[in-house]
């Protein structure tokens, strides 16, 4: 192991759902304090601190210090809509990566359960007009820019129909299948949020939210929280054989936003930012996409599960369709996809998000996954999207023998 190689130490996230009997900074903490104890460490040893937390109105950082041991570090509180958590984790594998200290510590942390479907709001209101909610077809938003929506649904919903457009072979029970694939993978998740097969039938007769999107095929907001330590090959060298054989190698950690464009610079352009963040961190890396024995990429609709597999090449372009109708992406197919229920199942506390999808994939790595395990797995890719817009993609690989 080079001395200038990132490494994930310890990692941790906790059961999803609705934790009614915690705040933001217990949640954090419970992570915190697993991650550490996964790595074999403890608070004094860390450098510094990147924490994220969108709802809770900033300072998380500090005051999860308060529980887990103030040492005097520097604290990042950090936010990046979806992509807060994966943005946190950077933070911390930069200062490390810079040589300003040994180990960094990254968390996400997010209280959402009850608070409705995430980014579809209720009435909107624009020049003293009010838009109010379109019965069962979710909030009427004012028109605004080329895919001319400003909600979120109404966004990955246009984008998969985009999709379809451009290249064919999409259909309201295609998108409802890749959600029926998601739903079926988290029966093996204890820490899901919502660990229930649905049939096609029951996700096609749900409410619809923005079509094709009906709510199953929706990211389930929640409440949680997920940590990770990080460190350099130089002092992975001098730990126990255990920790170096836990350790998971950071091969690429990217993080994009959107670059300029004539079409449109009032949206956000989740497949360009996407593709060249892939792009990025395969060339960073040095695997190309044949190389990945599973992903963890942010389905928060069915429909941007479907253009993502474009996105992060997986397939060629425009094969996307054949791609899930072939069967790759389930969990004993050629490149599974989401074995976690992905953000339909497991669920999307925002800020945890971008680091949870990075411990699953790290559980399969150490060969860790329990029931769902991917055997054999050596190479893994993280993805997570934040409108706004961000795109954090993480290549992670096990450690060598």
């Amino acid at each position: 192991m080079a001395s200038d190689d990132i490494w994930i130490l310890g990692i941790h996230m906790t059961k999803f759902g609705k934790h009614p009997d915690k705040d933001t900074v217990d949640l954090a903490a419970e992570a915190t304090r697993a991650a550490l104890k996964d790595a074999g460490v403890t608070m004094k040893d860390m450098g510094i601190l990147a924490a994220g937390n969108l709802m809770g109105g900033g300072g998380i950082g500090q005051m999860l210090q308060k529980q887990v041991g103030q040492t005097g570090i520097p604290v990042y509180n950090v936010a990046n809509a979806c992509a807060t958590g994966a943005t946190a984790l950077r933070t911390a594998i930069m200062a490390v990566k810079a040589g300003e200290v040994k180990y960094g510590l990254a968390v996400g942390v997010e209280k959402l359960a009850g608070a409705g479907l995430l980014g579809a709001g209720g009435a909107a209101k624009k020049d003293g007009v009010t838009y109010e909610p379109s019965g069962r077809f979710g909030a009427v938003a004012p028109t605004d820019g080329r895919i001319g929506t400003q909600t979120m649904p109404g966004v990955f919903a246009q984008i998969g129909m985009e999709y379809g457009h451009k290249y064919g072979g999409t259909s309201f029970e295609l998108f409802a299948r890749i959600s029926e694939k998601n739903h079926a993978h988290s029966t093996l998740n204890p820490l899901a949020a919502y660990t229930k097969k649905m049939s096609l039938d029951q996700i096609m007769n749900d409410v619809m939210i923005a079509y094709p999107n009906t709510r199953p095929m929706c990211s389930a907001n929640c409440d949680g929280a997920a940590a990770a330590v990080v460190t350099n090959g130089e002092t992975l060298k001098t730990l126990s054989p255990d920790q170096q054989r836990r350790a998971i190698k950071v091969s690429a950690s990217i993080l994009t936003t959107d670059p300029w464009q004539e079409a449109c610079q009032v949206l956000p352009d989740v497949n360009t930012l996407t593709r060249n963040a892939a792009t990025q961190a395969y060339e960073q890396a040095g695997v190309s996409p044949e190389d990945l024995d599973l992903v963890e990429l942010h389905d928060c609709f069915a429909t941007a599960e479907l253009v993502h597999y474009d996105n992060l090449m997986l397939c060629e372009p425009g094969g996307a369709v054949d791609l899930f109708e072939s069967g790759a992406t389930w969990r004993d197919g050629r490149i599974p996809v989401n074995v976690s229920g992905g953000l339909e199942s497991k669920g999307h506390p925002i800020s945890a998000t971008g680091i949870a999808n990075i411990w699953e994939v790290c559980n399969h790595l150490r060969g860790e996954g329990g029931d769902r395990q991917i055997e054999n797995a050596k190479v893994g890719l993280a993805h997570v999207i934040g409108l706004g817009s961000a795109c954090g993609v993480h290549i992670l690989e096990k450690a060598a023998a």
